[in-house]
C-alpha cells in the first residue's frame, strides 16, 4: 500500500503587522468589537511589490529545510491561492522557476478551502505512482482584495503563507493522509464572492460576503465533512488528537469543536495572530503545532476548510 507522508512544513508571514488598534484609526471599529466577534488580535499585510509568490515560495523553502530536501527532489507543486501573482501563468509555475526546480506545477482554487484541495489532489498522484515527491503550498495576498471602507470585510483577512511537503511511502503503517473529502455547491455562490474577475469587469475586484449565511453553512457543512472523513476510517471524533482547522473565525471552530466533542486544548487555534489567511490558514496553523511541539509522530489530525463557492472539505491524517 502506498501512502502520501507529510516529511515537512513551512511557513511565511509578512513583516508588516496591523493591529486592531490601527484598524479602528480608519474605520468605525474597536479591538473589543473585533476580538468579541471574531477572535483576532493582528494581521499580517504585504509590502508594496511583495507577490503571493515571494510568500509561497519562503514558505516553500523553509518547508525544505524542515524536510531535508532540495528543491531538485520536489516532482509536483501545487499552490492554493484565489489571489496570484496575474491571471496566468500559474503561481505555481512563478515558484517552480524561483525554487529552481522541474517536474509538474499548477494552481487550485477554492478560497479557504483550497489548502486540502490541493493536499487531496497531491494525494491521488502520489498513490497512483507517478509522483514521489510533493510541494503543497496555501498563499494569499487577501489585502489587495479586501475593501478598505467595509469593516465587515477587511477587519478579517491578512496575508501570508504555508507549505508542506507530502512523499509517497510504501506499507507507511498507519502513517500518512488516511481519509479525504471534498464538497461543493455553486448555488451558494453568491453568499461569498469577489464583484470582479478578468471576464467580468476586467479588475480583481472586493470581497464580499453575507456573514449570517456563511457562518451557519459554515459550521453544518464541516461537521458533515468531518464526521464523513472520519467515517471512511471508522474514526470517532473523540479518538483526534488535534483538530487544526481554518483559522476564519474564533466563534465558528468553537462550536465546530464542541458539536465533534474536542475539549479547546484539543484545538490548534492561531487565528488571534494572523486572522483569515483563506488557503494558507490550515498550513500555518499546522506548522504553529508542529515547532511548539503539541503535534507529535503519531497523533491524529482532522483538517476542515470552507471555502467561496462553496467549497468544503476535511483531512484526515496520522503525523
Amino acid at each position: 500500500m502506498v501512502r502520501s507522508l507529510i516529511i515537512g512544513c513551512g511557513h511565511y508571514l509578512p513583516e508588516k503587522v496591523v493591529t486592531n488598534h490601527d484598524l479602528s484609526a480608519v474605520l468605525d471599529t474597536s479591538h473589543e468589537w473585533i476580538v468579541e466577534r471574531t477572535g483576532i488580535h493582528k494581521r499580517h499585510f504585504a509590502a508594496d511589490g511583495e507577490l503571493t509568490s515571494d510568500l509561497a515560495t519562503a514558505a516553500a523553502w523553509d518547508a525544505l529545510k524542515s524536510a531535508g530536501l532540495t528543491p531538485q527532489d520536489i516532482d509536483l507543486i501545487i499552490v492554493a491561492t484565489v489571489t496570484p501573482d496575474q491571471t496566468f501563468p500559474s503561481t505555481a509555475t512563478i515558484v517552480q522557476s524561483k525554487l529552481g526546480c522541474r517536474g509538474l506545477a499548477f494552481d487550485v482554487s477554492a478560497a479557504c478551502s483550497g489548502y486540502i484541495l490541493a493536499l487531496s489532489t497531491a494525494d491521488h498522484y502520489l498513490r497512483l505512482g507517478s509522483m514521489k515527491r510533493a510541494l503543497i503550498i496555501g498563499a494569499e495576498t487577501f489585502s489587495r482584495i479586501i475593501d478598505p471602507q467595509d469593516r465587515k470585510t477587511y477587519v478579517l483577512f491578512g496575508d501570508g503563507a504555508g507549505a508542506v511537503i507530502l512523499r509517497a511511502e510504501n506499507n507507511p503503517g498507519n502513517r500518512g493522509i488516511l481519509s479525504t473529502s471534498m464538497h461543493s455547491d455553486g448555488s451558494y455562490r453568491d453568499l461569498l464572492y469577489t464583484d470582479g474577475g478578468p471576464s467580468l469587469t476586467g479588475t480583481a475586484g472586493y470581497i464580499r460576503m453575507l456573514g449570517r449565511e456563511v457562518f451557519k453553512h459554515a459550521i453544518t457543512k464541516l461537521v458533515d465533512s468531518a464526521l464523513e472523513t472520519l467515517a471512511h476510517k471508522n474514526i470517532a471524533a473523540e479518538e483526534l488528537d488535534w483538530l487544526v482547522p481554518h483559522q476564519a473565525n474564533i466563534r465558528i471552530i468553537e462550536a465546530i469543536a464542541e458539536r465533534l466533542n474536542l475539549s479547546p486544548d484539543r484545538v490548534v487555534i492561531t487565528v488571534a495572530e494572523h486572522a483569515n489567511t483563506s488557503a494558507a490558514s490550515i498550513p500555518l496553523a499546522l506548522c504553529k503545532g508542529v515547532s511548539d511541539g503539541r503535534i507529535q509522530p503519531g497523533h491524529l489530525i482532522l483538517h476542515e476548510a470552507i471555502g467561496g463557492g462553496f467549497v468544503w472539505g476535511s483531512a484526515l491524517i496520522r503525523w
